[in-house]
């Protein structure tokens, strides 16, 4: 795969980046690079090779789902700096 300009233009366009003179061409060979090493892993014979799913045959010990009250409504309103009734307030974070 070749990196040229539109294609340059079009990841720094996607990644809200810019590049200028020598940074950009910089920029360029470590792309090519990056996908020249990747290309590497198609010269493995990898007939036989069982997909890798899970990395050991272990099986995960989950603990039970159990509700139970740490604290209460009261408790956890107690200390919040600004509070209506039953709620915290907050800031206004969106605008309409």
């Amino acid at each position: 795969m070749e990196i040229n300009e539109a294609l340059l233009d079009h990841i720094a366009n996607l990644s809200k980046l810019s590049f200028e003179g020598s940074e950009k061409e910089a920029i360029r060979q470590d792309l090519q690079r990056m996908i020249a090493f990747v290309d590497k892993l198609s010269e493995l014979d990898t007939t036989g090779v069982e997909p890798l799913i899970f990395m050991s045959n272990e099986v995960n010990r989950l603990r039970d789902d159990n509700t139970e009250q740490s604290v209460s409504h009261e408790e956890a309103l107690r200390n919040a700096p600004k509070k209506d009734s039953d709620y915290f307030r907050i800031p206004k974070v969106l605008d309409k």
